[in-house]
């Protein structure tokens, strides 16, 4: 009996060893996560709001994290989401964004192999078109700011490498700038969704000082 207490002790004692040499501070992570949601938004125009337009996306997020603390990564990421975007009428239309920002994760550890986590993330984008419809050209310039938070599970092994889910709700707010005929129309749009995500992150120990 205290060959099987003593021998559980020590199983803990390693993965709480593994838990700790892979989120320990100097370490890196780097990885990205495959995502699907579903948003809505509204759309205010001349100081009147209405209905906004309805969009599937699917997101990849690729990233790349410093652990500053022990359990706490704070860094950089990219995220492109590809739209499919049906307008009140019912129209449809796909178009895609491209986002970069800061971000920073808080792992707690939970059993064995076995960690949750905390992110929130923040991410700016641009993008300027031009479209010529009939003798008319039409300049377009659209500002995007998003902010996402939520909590992670992720699974990992001893050679550093962890298999994780995200439930991220994500804020974004864009300001559409058109200018038709010398007329400058601006068009603000705010969204809501919830982001389902599956990844894989790569955990490796920091660069070592030689003397």
């Amino acid at each position: 009996m205290k060959k099987i207490a003593l021998f559980t002790f020590m199983l803990m004692l390693i993965h709480g060893s593994l838990f700790s040499q892979l989120m320990e501070k100097g370490n890196f992570m780097i990885g990205s996560t495959v995502g699907f949601s579903t948003a809505n938004s509204k759309v205010t125009t001349g100081g009147q709001e209405n209905e906004g337009l309805s969009a599937r996306q699917i997101n990849i997020a690729p990233s790349i994290g410093y652990f500053v603390l022990d359990n706490l990564a704070a860094g950089l990421g990219a995220d492109y989401t590809l739209n499919t975007v049906t307008e009140p009428n019912k129209d449809k239309t796909d178009d895609s964004d491209l986002l970069f920002g800061p971000f920073a994760r808080y792992y707690f550890q939970a059993g064995d192999n076995v960690a949750f986590f905390l992110v929130g993330n923040f991410g700016f984008g641009n993008s300027r078109d031009e479209q010529v419809v009939g003798e008319i050209t039409q300049k377009i310039e659209t500002n995007v700011f998003a902010v996402g938070a939520g909590p992670g599970l992720t699974v990992y092994s001893k050679g550093g490498f962890g298999i994780e889910a995200i439930l991220k709700y994500n804020y974004a707010r864009s300001n559409f700038e058109t200018t038709i005929g010398g007329v400058n129309t601006s068009t603000k749009t705010r969204t809501n969704q919830f982001t389902l995500a599956l990844g894989m992150q790569y955990y490796f120990g920091g660069f070592q000082r030689t003397n």
